[in-house]
This record gives C-alpha cells, sequence and structure tokens, in this order.
C-alpha cells in the first residue's frame, strides 16, 4: 500500500518541479530566451516584459550574489559571476564558494553584519580571557612595518613580564592547549607521528573549547542557524578534519597541519611559518627559546584581548611578523579563525570586538582535500595594517 501511495504521488511531485523551473529564475539567471520556459532571466527580458516574478530579486538585485545564480551562463553585464570558471578568472562573487561549491553544504549565505554580530557575542563570552592582574605585557620598541624584516633586536626585556599560570593553566581550555603544544616537529619535510594520545589530545581540546564552553557553543548554534553543519556530531567532526587533519608542505611528508602552522607554529626555509598564538610565545619565551625583538603593530583595545604584530628569533630562526591576538582564551582564538575560515574561506574576514574592527585574514590550503573535497586551513592571522 506504501508502495502504490508512492508511485501515485510522485506525478505530482515532478509537475511541481517542472513548474517550479518554467516559472522561477532559480540557477537560470543571464541564460538566453527560451521558449521552453513560460518567463525569462536575462536583461532583455525586461523590454520585452517576459521576466520570472522572481527576476530582480535573484538576478538584478541579487546581482552582487551567487543565490539563485549557480552555473548560470556568463553575462558580461553582471557584476560577478557564479559559475565554474569564475574561479579561473577570479571574477566570482564573494559569497560563489559557499553558495555554489559545495563547501557550505547549502548552507546559506553568511553577511558581513552577521559575522561582526556574532563575533561581538563571543567577544562578551569569553570569560577566560586573562584580566590585567594576569597577564602584564611589556611591549617596548614600536617599528614601522618597513623595518619589520631588519631583524635587529631593539627589546632589552622579555614580551611577558608576568602570567598567572596558577590561574589561567588550571582552567579546561588551557590545558587541553597545553597538552597539543608539545605534539609537534617544528621542521617541515618531516613527517608528524600522530600517536592514539595525540588523537585523543585533539578531541578533548574540540571537547572542551567548543562542547564545554558558552563561547563555543554560541559558534556552533550560529553556523547551525545558518545551515552550515546539521548536527554538534557533525560540527566536531569538520573542525576536526580541518584543523587535524595532515598534508603536506614540504618534501612530500605529511608534515603540517592547520592547527600545528597557526598555533604552534613551523620552520620552513630558514625561516618561522605561522605561529600566531600567544601562549606558545609565553612557553617558548619562558624555557629561553625565542627572543622577542620589538612590534610593527598595537591593536586599539585597551584590555585583553589585544592585538600585537611581533619580530623575534625562535631559537635562531626570525619571524618578521607574528602577529597574534594576546590575552584571549584558547577557544576565543580557536573560535575566531574557525569563523572566518568557513564563512570567508581565502579573503579577508572582518569581526568586531567590543565596537573596534579586527581583520582576519585566512587561506585555505589548496594541494589536498579531505571529505568530499573540502579544503583544510591553510593558515589564518590577524592582518595588520601596513605602515
Amino acid at each position: 500500500m506504501k508502495l502504490f501511495a508512492l508511485f501515485s504521488l510522485l506525478p505530482s511531485l515532478l509537475c511541481v518541479a517542472h513548474s517550479n523551473s518554467l516559472d522561477s529564475c532559480q540557477g537560470r539567471c543571464g541564460f538566453g530566451t527560451s521558449s521552453s520556459f513560460s518567463c525569462q532571466c536575462n536583461p532583455s527580458c525586461e523590454r520585452f516584459k517576459d521576466c520570472c516574478s522572481d527576476y530582480v530579486q535573484l538576478c538584478k538585485a541579487g546581482a552582487a550574489s551567487c543565490t539563485g545564480r549557480c552555473d548560470e551562463k556568463y553575462n558580461s553585464e553582471n557584476k560577478c559571476h557564479c559559475n565554474s570558471k569564475c574561479t579561473q578568472y577570479s571574477n566570482c562573487c564573494s559569497d560563489y564558494q559557499h553558495v555554489c561549491d559545495g563547501d557550505a553544504g547549502g548552507a546559506s549565505v553568511i553577511t558581513d553584519a552577521e559575522i561582526k554580530s556574532v563575533s561581538e557575542a563571543l567577544y562578551a563570552l569569553d570569560s577566560n580571557r586573562a584580566s590585567p592582574s594576569e597577564l602584564v605585557m611589556d611591549s617596548q620598541a614600536l617599528v614601522p612595518g618597513s623595518e619589520s624584516g631588519s631583524q635587529s633586536d631593539l627589546a632589552s626585556r622579555p614580551l611577558f613580564r608576568y602570567l598567572d599560570e596558577g590561574s589561567l593553566f588550571s582552567r579546561p581550555t588551557y590545558a587541553a592547549l597545553l597538552a597539543l603544544l608539545d605534539n609537534y616537529n617544528r621542521m617541515t619535510g618531516h613527517a608528524e607521528d600522530v600517536t592514539p594520545e595525540e588523537t585523543a589530545e585533539q578531541d578533548s581540546f574540540l571537547k572542551e573549547t567548543m562542547s564545554n564552553t558558552e563561547l563555543g557553543r554560541e559558534l556552533f548554534a550560529f553556523l547551525y542557524t545558518k545551515g552550515v553543519y546539521t548536527s554538534e556530531k557533525d560540527f566536531l567532526h569538520d573542525l576536526k578534519m580541518m584543523w587535524f587533519g595532515l598534508y603536506s608542505r614540504n618534501n612530500r611528508k605529511m608534515d603540517s597541519s592547520g592547527f600545528e602552522h597557526i598555533f604552534a607554529g613551523e620552520i620552513k626555509g630558514g625561516k618561522v611559518s605561522g605561529f600566531h598564538n600567544w601562549i606558545q610565545f609565553y612557553l617558548l619565551e619562558k624555557r629561553g627559546l625565542l627572543n622577542y625583538y620589538s612590534h610593527s603593530f598595537n591593536g586599539p583595545w585597551t584590555n585583553y584581548p589585544d592585538v600585537l604584530g611581533m619580530q623575534f628569533m625562535w631559537d635562531g630562526y626570525f619571524k618578521q611578523v607574528g602577529s597574534a591576538v594576546i590575552g584571549c582564551s584558547p577557544e576565543f582564538d580557536f573560535a575566531m579563525y574557525t569563523l572566518c575560515y568557513i564563512t570567508r574561506p581565502g579573503k579577508q574576514c572582518r569581526l568586531s570586538l567590543g565596537g573596534k574592527e579586527l581583520i582576519i585574514q585566512t587561506y585555505t590550503w589548496d594541494n589536498s582535500s579531505y571529505g568530499d573535497g573540502k579544503k583544510y586551513i591553510g593558515t589564518a592571522y590577524p592582518a595588520t595594517p601596513r605602515s
């Protein structure tokens, strides 16, 4: 009986789908005039008065968005494009990857205003950030950006004057981060050996930062409501692959991951690569393995988190600008980069923290992928202005 009902229903479903395709511009913006359709979706339809009812919404007013325009034919009148060749010609609309390229699993468009709104919410929820009594900085020399590569040690004292380790490092998210930071070989070209214990530490970090904090749950709720993820399990699994999945930066060895590059730092081509986490900086400086030289940028915040663009030598290797969000909790650092990578992969992402703008630059790792063609995170960092 159920099978009969299904076959009885099928013709009507097909009719509905066929009718919708004839009367809508969904996926048809820019197509030439065709008698196969009851209405048209190109600029000529305005002259001949035969545009579909959603033409203005999808094809004209939404010309800067790919909503309803995926795989459309090229139209030189459009401000940006939404077909498979737009990446080749660098003229895709800003939301092409999320709307058309399959990376967001059918997610709706996420606007800059929404990103700023949720980043303010996450900022307000960062209850584990360092307070001024728990963290004291000594930033010393400020140099122009044009001189950040001079390798001149202009700071006679360490960057970190005081950190209350007893208060901060005993908190679950800090402890989970500390457990991860010693898992990596900083030299690219040498394959990482990930043990079962280290895999468990990755799971613990994701659980503590994303599942066990209000901040992490707020990030998931936002991405869930936007259709990026269908469940918390899906969210955590994707983050584990995106951040901890291994790929090769050098010599075809599985030597790197987004987490290692951004949070722990690496050495490639005789220079420090990545390294955008303040806690790793503190730990290495405390051990005498890192020598702070100067800073070329100091963010506008008067409390924590703040942003510094630092010059330093890491056990013989120089970093020209190691920008980092200083004093934030591990969950906030991880959430900010995650938010920006998911919503603005390979682009500048504009956040708002306490009413002040922070720009995060992200890059995808395009040489390999995971799952159904998803891209690993290549790097992400606070983008400091040029002087």
